[in-house]
């Protein structure tokens, strides 16, 4: 199995560039004020354009009313949009209806009962996302490194794709993607230096500690 590979948070031309050298399957521009990650509409065009063709762009938005997603669309053109917020079912149902394009949902995960919500999302979301619950206070709902257990994954059947997030870095990717059966993974801060700020070398090592999982055990 090959594992879909997802580097969000891209906001530089050598961050777009290593994402394509390292051969992730997808790439995330985040659209979201309080994120160091954030996005300018012509800053995300630049880098949609470069990125464009040779992996599959998605938006990442949080929370966000119907003026705010279009312009983000306008610029990007992306082929998902990201839902990253508290966007309810019924929310995010109308965002895949009004713009129609495909939805990634994230779902925030501390423990077994976060799973309870995801039937409803299954029914709207064409992927899911499950990262991290930030804490209490955070400015962002994802990109704060934090990860959960691994493990409340394990064994779980969805019915739609699904990637996980959430404090993985090119040392612990393979043990986390062996741990919870993920066929999927999202990373942002855990291939960067500092807040927003990607690294080459990191998105390289990180694409490679995704793929090659031979001998790894939970």
């Amino acid at each position: 199995m090959t594992v879909l590979v997802k580097i969000c948070g891209i906001n530089s031309a050598s961050a777009a560039d290593a994402a394509v050298r390292a051969g992730a399957d997808l790439g995330g521009l985040v659209f979201h004020p309080k994120s160091p990650r954030n996005l300018s509409p012509d800053a995300g065009r630049a880098l949609a354009e470069r990125m464009r063709g040779r992996l599959r762009l998605a938006v990442l938005l949080a929370d966000a009313d119907d003026t705010a997603i279009a312009a983000a669309l306008d610029a990007v053109q992306p082929a998902y949009i990201q839902l990253h917020g508290q966007e309810t079912p019924e929310r995010a149902s109308q965002i895949r209806a009004r713009f129609g394009l495909p939805v990634i949902k994230a779902i925030a995960v501390a423990e077994a009962a976060d799973f309870a919500q995801v039937p409803a999302y299954e029914t709207v979301a064409d992927m899911l996302l499950f990262d991290a619950k930030p804490a209490d206070g955070a400015p962002c709902p994802g990109g704060h490194g934090a990860a959960f257990d691994w493990q409340l994954l394990r064994g779980r059947r969805f019915s739609r794709p699904w990637l996980l997030a959430g404090g993985l870095t090119p040392a612990n990717v393979a043990r986390a993607i062996a741990a919870s059966g993920a066929p999927g993974v999202d990373v942002s801060s855990g291939v960067e230096t500092a807040p927003g700020v990607k690294s080459a070398q990191r998105i390289a090592d990180f694409v490679a500690a995704a793929r090659n999982l031979a001998q790894v055990s939970p």
